[in-house]
């Protein structure tokens, strides 16, 4: 993985072009996670009371962060017997999803035919698949369509983006548009459904992309924003426009990408390769899986503007 990673940085550093921190939010280190046990966070769901139900990729875990920093593991997945998922060789949870409820929705990728797939987690249960999805392929980015009722997954070696239904069962491809291919490496990352459009990121091609929704079918591509290096994981600044808040991961650097597709450096420090991001009113969530750096994994809390809330 850090192999892999060493690459993109190389990359990213001879194509990445955003415009300097002119808009630096101020930040703080609010939980060290361990590295030795596996502790790097993949992806962020927020809730109302301010937890952060968090994936500890290689734990292959998924727990949940007090809003005083308490770590609190909630489910562990089981270890394939060889293997791990295709191009990365180990087994990670990636994306997840919190609901109304408070029921958690998560992805694993183990590169096994009986564990692949997405996993529900209500609280205090066990964690129990509700759809199988592709060994062959590494299941990476999960958002929800709360009025369709429907799951949206990305798929990163496949380079697809499949559906699930809330209540589970067989996975659906919904697009193999080309712009979801992976270049080497990975591709179709980070998800969100936003304004009747699903957004996704892909890596390898450093792009940001909207897809409309129309009736349920995929309708063309969109290239929003280009020149973005290993991008990861987005958020939405707030329920006014489009502008995206994003990961990029071997460059540590968080990004806001306005309408017209332009970066912004929004902060840089304490990052050791930044995978997902979340905002709730002015506070940006940050975590740092250090896949590359090898030296701190770690949530960071940042105030961001008035303009970007």
């Amino acid at each position: 993985m850090r192999t892999r990673l060493l690459a993109l940085a190389i990359t990213a550093g001879i194509g990445l072009t955003t415009a300097s921190p002119s808009n630096a939010a101020t930040s703080r280190t609010a939980v060290h996670f361990d590295l030795a046990k596996g502790q790097q966070p993949e992806n962020i769901a927020l809730a109302p009371d301010g937890t952060a139900y968090v994936t500890f990729a290689a734990a292959r875990q998924v727990a949940a962060i007090s809003p005083k920093g308490m770590i609190r593991i909630l489910a562990t997945l089981p270890a394939p017997a060889d293997g791990g998922a295709p191009a990365l060789g180990f087994a990670l949870t990636t994306g997840i999803v919190r609901t109304t409820d408070g029921t958690l929705y998560f992805l694993y990728a183990s590169g096994d035919p009986a564990t692949t797939g997405l996993y529900r987690l209500r609280p205090g249960r066990n964690p129990h698949r509700i759809a199988a999805l592709p060994a062959n392929g590494l299941p990476n980015g999960l958002a929800y369509d709360e009025p369709a009722k429907t799951f949206y997954l990305t798929d990163s070696v496949l380079g697809s983006i499949s559906t699930v239904p809330l209540s589970g069962g067989t996975a659906r491809t919904w697009s193999y548009a080309p712009e979801l291919a992976a270049a080497g490496f990975l591709g179709a990352n980070g998800i969100k459904v936003r304004h009747g459009a699903i957004w996704a990121t892909n890596l390898d091609r450093g792009t940001l992309l909207r897809i409309p929704i129309r009736q349920g079918r995929p309708g063309p591509v969109q290239v929003k924003a280009t020149g973005l290096a290993g991008i990861d994981d987005i958020a939405f600044t707030g329920n006014r426009d489009d502008q995206v808040i994003a990961a990029l991961n071997a460059p540590n650097k968080v990004v806001r990408i306005d309408t017209d597709g332009r970066a912004v450096t929004l902060l840089t420090a304490g990052l050791q390769n930044p995978t997902s991001v979340a905002v709730r009113g002015r506070t940006l969530y940050v975590l740092s899986a250090a896949y590359l750096t090898a030296k701190d994994p770690n949530l960071i809390l940042a105030t961001i503007g008035a303009r970007h809330a």
